[in-house]
């Protein structure tokens, strides 16, 4: 691929979207190459890149954690663009293919039907079980609509009008974070405001500031800003705490070219190039912008009830206590090896801490390399961000865990690996893969800044050849997309990862609507 692949207005175009032609051509050389897969070496295990921690352990670092976090400048940092589409894909099923929709039908379906049908079944039984309900209840009211009549009755498609059309909630439409996850006596509460009392319980500065950066998609800015406008001093006087949220948008210049069957650029009607989103990885960039020496990450729909919270802010305190037992070690070492003329003694401790405890790929000093060198080796595998991530065992969720990955110069580091990375047409590294212990539910504490409270940049740490290349179509003709480095996974690759086993408990995704009538997200069943 080269320049004259380009025509003047694609150049144009190319720079009005902020990227540069060095960069353009970089992504459009990655589809014409062999697709950049990722090499296991092995799956992390307890005791072999997974840190399995006692009782004990666990109180000194939630102690550790009570003692310090106040004293740092911390946030949560969590991923709420993607619309909540796959969440109601049974149930838009269903609605687009029978618009004289009762559960009689659907039933007699199910017991031949997909587990589409069988899943819209189970939703339309539990109706009354879900936060929203009561919303569907309003909307259905103002139409002259009795809810609770048209449930005795079975006719469901003005309930779906009413949950799924642009002229209901259109649920399926919106980001997980404005959808009603769990049901209070003082009326439901999304996911996002889960968001915000959770942090009021583990991110309370000395001010009693809770900070929260959330990226959203520009179209659903306003109503995150219409919703937190409504919450946010209810629940400030409810709490003790006062809530500094920031929202922020994926940028155009993390957007990447699509490309046709061809590898060469995929147009539009009107000729020109197709840009699309890079996905989660080109978060990395809003991550960059978070002025805070620490940053929780996790997803939108991973949050609980209340009465479930305090054993998941037990584990945020202990991986964070973790986090900070870690950091202060390492930036001890900085510290003493950024000295003229550090001791043996220090540079032997520093290299067993970097190789035993934080994994880092470093050998033993030959006797060919000078003690300068050695140090200097030393202090850059160590000086870089650090992540602490939960693992928790698997249970056959979809999606990536943690893994000892070799690179093309040979060398084995911890990585968060996703299937799409792996080359599973390979017995050996699909039987690898397959062999996975632990599974990444993105529970993820971060340090992002050094040992001199300079903060990263955390692009310098990014594996830029770490990317997806995904079958997508647009308008009916097939394309394929460059997704860059995922935030856990490339766009972090460089940096110092810790793995630490928690409890299946903490992780409680919704990935379909009906996730919510489980008992970790029913907020009426007994603790």
């Amino acid at each position: 691929m080269n320049f004259a692949n380009f025509t003047p207005r694609d150049l144009e175009q190319i720079r009005s979207h902020g990227l540069t032609m060095e960069q353009a051509l970089a992504q459009m050389n990655l589809f014409s190459g062999p697709p950049p897969l990722t090499e296991i070496e092995r799956p992390a295990t307890a005791g072999d890149g997974i840190e399995r921690l006692g009782r004990q352990t666990r109180e000194e670092l939630i102690g550790l954690f009570d003692k310090e976090a106040g004293l740092m400048d911390a946030a949560k940092f969590v991923p709420a663009s993607g619309a909540a589409t796959r969440m109601f894909k049974a149930l838009l099923t269903v609605w687009s293919e029978e618009r004289h929709l009762t559960r009689d039908a659907v039933a007699a379906q199910a017991r031949i039907g997909t587990k589409e049908i069988k899943d819209a079944l189970a939703f339309m039984d539990g109706i009354r079980d879900f936060a929203f309900f009561e919303h569907l209840e309003g909307i259905l009211k103002r139409a002259g609509l009795d809810a609770g009549q048209l449930i005795r009755d079975g006719h469901f498609s003005d309930i779906f009008d009413a949950l799924l059309s642009s002229g209901g909630l259109n649920y399926a439409e919106l980001p997980k974070g404005l959808i009603a996850f769990h049901r209070y006596p003082e009326g439901p509460r999304t996911s996002f405001e889960e968001h915000l009392v959770e942090i009021s319980h583990y991110l309370k500065g000395d001010e009693g500031v809770c900070r929260l950066s959330m990226t959203v998609s520009p179209e659903h800015l306003s109503r995150f800003e219409a919703l937190l406008r409504r919450v946010k001093a209810p629940l400030e006087r409810r709490l003790g705490v006062s809530f500094e949220v920031k929202f922020s948008v994926q940028k155009n210049t993390t957007d990447t070219i699509a490309v046709g069957p061809e590898n060469s650029p995929f147009r539009t009607e009107d000729g020109k190039i197709l840009f699309r989103p890079g996905g989660h990885g080109a978060l990395i960039d809003n991550l960059n912008e978070l002025d805070s020496d620490l940053a929780f990450i996790t997803n939108i729909d991973n949050v609980v009830p209340d009465r479930l919270k305090p054993e998941v802010v037990r584990w945020k305190k202990i991986i964070g206590g973790y986090l900070f037992r870690i950091r202060e070690r390492a930036f001890h070492y900085l510290e003493r090896l950024s000295k003229a003329d550090p001791s043996e003694t220090i540079i032997a401790e520093s290299e067993s801490f970097a190789a035993d405890v934080l994994h880092l790929p470093i050998s033993k000093s030959p006797a060919n390399i000078s003690g300068r060198l050695h140090k200097e080796k030393i202090m850059t595998l160590l000086n870089r961000p650090i992540r602490v991530c939960g693992m928790v065992k698997n249970q056959g969720e979809p999606g990536g865990g943690p893994f000892w990955v070799k690179d093309k110069t040979g060398t084995v580091t911890l990585q968060i690996v996703e299937k799409a990375q792996v080359d599973m047409s390979a017995p050996d590294q699909k039987e690898l893969f397959e062999a996975s212990t632990h599974f990444n539910p993105v529970d993820i504490v971060c340090s992002l800044k050094d040992h001199k409270g300079v903060k990263f940049d955390l692009k310098r740490f990014v594996d830029p050849e770490a990317v997806f290349i995904a079958r997508k179509s647009y308008q009916g003709r097939d394309l394929k997309a460059l997704e860059l480095p995922g935030l856990w996974n490339g766009a972090m690759a460089g940096w110092i990862t810790i793995f630490l086993e928690v409890p299946a408990s903490t992780f409680n995704p919704v990935k379909t609507v009906n996730d919510l009538l489980r008992p970790a997200h029913r907020n009426d069943l007994p603790e």
